[in-house]
């Protein structure tokens, strides 16, 4: 089974960076697409970001495009999120998600697509 481990979270201050891995032991993620979720206190879970297992496709959320990306590194079974001019409203928990049965050139920021899913890292922006 697909596990999941989010990493590099912290507190950061407004116009920071941060950057996030979601790394997979056992599993290869080279046939996954990896999708960045996140669910701030009191709101529901957001898509933010995702990426197709090829590679070749990212969707976005207009909340965060041009200051996220993100990148897979399959040499090190890693996919991560750089977040960069940061503001108090990304204050959220963050969960990286797998879906498998995606075509490999499909990135969606639909959760209900999503097999897998990590235990999430925090992420505070605030002076």
């Amino acid at each position: 089974q697909l596990q999941l481990v989010e990493s590099g979270g912290g507190l950061v201050q407004p116009g920071g960076s941060l950057r996030l891995s979601c790394a997979a032991s056992s599993v290869t993620l080279d046939f996954y697409a990896i999708g960045w979720f996140r669910q701030a206190p009191g709101k529901e879970r957001e898509g933010v970001i995702c990426i197709s297992s090829s590679g070749a496709s990212t969707n976005y959320a207009d909340s965060v495009k041009g200051r996220f990306t993100i990148s897979r590194d399959n040499a090190h079974n890693t996919v991560y999120l750089q977040m960069n001019s940061l503001k108090p409203e990304d204050t959220a928990v963050y969960y990286c998600a797998a879906a498998a049965a995606l075509p490999k050139n499909t990135a969606t920021l639909d959760a209900l697509s999503f097999d897998s899913w990590g235990q999430g890292t925090q992420v505070t922006v605030s002076s």
